[in-house]
Formats: structure tokens, C-alpha cells, sequence
């Protein structure tokens, strides 16, 4: 990474620019200077209240994870082969583990992909709690200004669960087409030459045909998650930056600021542009285990944790094109959270390029991973991954 961004100005190859930046090897310096890129908005913490981690020690040298030739390898070993940034895994609310690499430390935020699908997932529980949104509600009679579109007769709780019948093909290596108009209206993708100015909020009108049902099987569409940013902005009167604020960041006592990518009208990118520290990130999955509370506070609400845990639709899940991914695991997804099904089930979140937040409620274990992986979704780095969090909840739940 040292020849990138590096220099007065940096010389033309080390250049991390608007149209690379998720490329490798400019990822590398990119997602962890996203607001360098991308304009922004601000998810304060509060400086005066952070939430103090304790350390403890664990033996990591006695970690050896399976790889997909059979070999035993050390955690070290599988954080260089999988392009990781940071680390840090809990243990009754301990730091147990913190690796960092590639310039990064304790404070650098990361884009979080689309982990940050799973934030908003916990802050629409929030609100749904609060009355200011239902899940059984029809989007477009929250947002008329989707009618017409594919979205039609879809519900919020299809936005949450990507179980709505629009047709999108969220394939992170085309070069053309409606994933790519996506991005350049979030501001993700520089417009072409003489291409006017677009937005999110305008991108909808073109999502108008459908390839299924609403309610039936696990569609990934990211635009389903910033169109439950819009909802949950058009019925609290706030920006999604400041919901996130007031309603999570600042009551879990997050010890840094955190923010999200904007269109160039302000319109954030929910789907995958929440950039925060990997710590602050630990807290979030800590908060889960603690059942949605941080103190004395109930911040998320306990049955919609539990809703996300026991409620989704492993049918749905098998039907989607994410399970071979996963293959020999009973899965489902729930409120932007993938749920390992087991007899202690593994809540996670995933983004693409190898941001991970995983929670092991039963036995109160968070395993945070922020990456810069080369593929937006490596299926032999994916695997290796759910095998090293796999021998880290091993050694944490038998210690002996």
C-alpha cells in the first residue's frame, strides 16, 4: 500500500480515484479513506460516554484452521490469505483478540460494505418499537414516488428480508447495465462522458419490471436497502446519519464517529456505505449478545432479536442464489442478518470484499473482520473464513 496516495501529487498508478477504488490494489488505501472519495455524512458518537473495552488474553497459537486442502493453518496465517485489515473478537464483552494490517489501528474507520445492511436492520427494529414503522406497511404508501415501479405491493417487512419480486441482477462484474447505473447515482461511479447527473432517489423509476413475487424467494438487491433508508427517513422526519446517531451509535456509546456515503443530493447509501471502526463494529455485535442492551438501556429490542435468530425462511433462503456459498449449512435471513441455524445459531452480517460481523449470542462471543479482499465475493475465502470464526468459537466455548 505504500505506493499508493503516496507523493505530492502521488504519481499516476498509485492514483486512487473514483473509478478504482474498489479494484484491487486500490481497495487497499480506499476503504479506509472512503470520505476522501465519496462525499459523506457524519454518525456522531459521544466522546464523553464511550464504552470501555477490557482486554484479556487468549492463546492464539493454539488456533489452527482447516483450509479447503485439508491443511492446519494459524490465525495469522489465515488473516494475510484473506486480506484483512482488522480483527477483534469478544468474549463476555473482552477484547480476546485485535490484529491490525495495512496501516490500520484502533480508530482508522472502514467501509463496512454491506454490513452496514445489518445496521440498518437493528435501527428499523428500533423505530418499528417506537411505532414510527411498520413492517406490514406497503412501501409505496410510504413513498409514492416508487408507485408504478416494480416495488408495487411490496412491504417494508419484503424490503428487510430481500424478498421482493424486482428484477435486478446484483452482479458485482458487469461493466453495464442497471448495477452500474445503480452505483453512479449513489456516486459510487463517475458518470461518462456527456452523461447527465443522476441520483438515487431518481434510479427507482427504472427498476419497473419484475421477476417473481413479493414474499417469495431470498433476492439480493442492495436498492431494496436504500429504499428502507428512505422509508424509515420519510416516516421519522430525520436522516438516516442522524437516526443512526441518536437512535444507536451515541446510546451504545460507540468510542468514534462513524459516517455514510451520499448521493450528490444527500441521499445515503444505507446498502453499503457506512464506514466505522472495526471496535466500534465489535460493540455492535457485543450490544446483541447483552440482548439490545448497553447499561441500563434497552436500546434494540429484545424480541426483535430474537425475531431475527428464529424467523426467517430457510425455504426462501435455499431458493436464493447466496446458499451455495454456504453450502452444507441450514441458513436463513432476517432483517438484513444471515442466521447460521445450529444448536447455537451464528447471526451474521456480510459485505462484499470481506467485511464481516459475526454473533454467537449463546456464548457471548463477536468476531468483527474488515478486509480489502481483491473479489467482491471470493467463495474459497468466504469458506475459510466461517472455518477460522468456527475454531475461535470452538476455543472460546471449551477453553479446556
Amino acid at each position: 500500500m505504500t505506493d499508493l496516495m503516496n507523493g505530492f501529487p502521488p504519481a499516476s498508478q498509485g492514483q486512487v480515484t473514483l473509478a478504482n477504488w474498489r479494484a484491487a490494489p486500490f481497495n487497499r488505501w480506499a476503504f479506509q479513506h472512503v470520505r476522501e472519495i465519496v462525499p459523506s455524512a457524519d454518525i456522531p458518537h459521544d466522546p464523553s460516554k464511550a464504552l470501555s473495552l477490557p482486554t484479556a488474553t487468549m492463546d492464539v497459537d493454539r488456533l489452527r484452521i482447516p483450509d479447503a486442502q485439508g491443511t492446519a493453518i494459524t490465525l495469522d496465517e489465515f488473516l494475510q490469505r484473506a486480506s484483512t485489515d482488522a480483527l477483534v473478537v469478544l468474549h463476555e464483552g473482552r477484547i480476546v483478540i485485535e490484529r491490525y494490517a495495512n496501516t490500520m489501528g484502533p480508530r482508522t474507520p472502514h467501509i463496512l460494505m454491506s454490513v452496514s445492511k445489518s445496521l440498518l436492520g437493528l435501527l428499523t427494529g428500533i423505530l418499528v418499537a417506537q411505532y414510527k414503522v411498520d413492517p406490514d406497511e406497503l412501501v409505496t404508501d410510504v413513498v409514492p414516488e416508487v408507485a408504478g415501479t416494480a416495488y408495487d405491493g411490496a412491504k417494508v417487512r419484503h424490503l428487510l428480508d430481500m424478498r421482493t419480486g424486482v428484477a435486478f441482477d446484483e452482479d458485482y462484474a458487469a461493466v453495464s447495465g442497471p448495477i452500474v447505473e445503480y452505483r453512479k447515482s449513489t456516486n459510487w461511479d463517475p458518470l461518462g462522458p456527456g452523461e447527465a447527473s443522476s441520483d438515487l432517489r431518481s434510479f427507482y423509476q427504472s427498476l419497473r419490471a419484475s421477476d417473481g413475487h413479493h414474499g417469495g424467494r431470498f433476492h439480493y438487491v442492495s436498492p431494496n436497502t436504500d429504499l428502507l433508508g428512505w422509508v424509515v427517513e420519510r416516516q421519522t422526519g430525520q436522516r438516516f446519519a442522524d437516526l443512526m446517531s441518536d437512535c444507536l451509535w451515541k446510546p451504545m456509546r460507540a468510542e468514534c464517529s462513524a459516517y455514510v456515503t451520499v448521493d450528490r443530493l444527500g441521499a445515503p447509501r444505507c446498502a453499503g456505505g457506512v464506514c466505522a471502526t472495526a471496535r466500534d463494529l465489535a460493540r455492535v455485535g457485543q450490544l446483541l449478545v447483552d440482548g439490545g442492551v448497553c447499561g441500563r438501556t434497552q436500546i434494540i429490542p429484545s424480541a426483535w432479536i430474537d425475531d431475527i435468530t428464529l424467523n426467517g425462511s430457510e425455504h426462501a433462503w435455499a431458493a436464493g442464489i447466496f446458499a451455495p456459498f454456504f453450502p452444507g449449512r441450514r441458513m436463513h435471513y432476517r432483517s438484513k442478518w444471515y442466521v447460521d441455524v445450529d444448536a447455537a445459531p451464528l447471526l451474521f452480517g456480510l459485505g462484499i470484499h470481506g467485511q464481516y460481523l459475526f454473533v454467537d449470542r449463546p456464548n457471548r462471543i463477536v468476531v468483527a473482520i474488515m478486509s480489502s479482499q481483491a473479489l467482491p465475493l471470493d467463495a474459497a475465502l468466504i469458506s475459510l473464513t466461517m472455518s477460522a470464526v468456527a475454531e475461535v468459537r470452538r476455543a472460546l466455548a471449551s477453553p479446556g
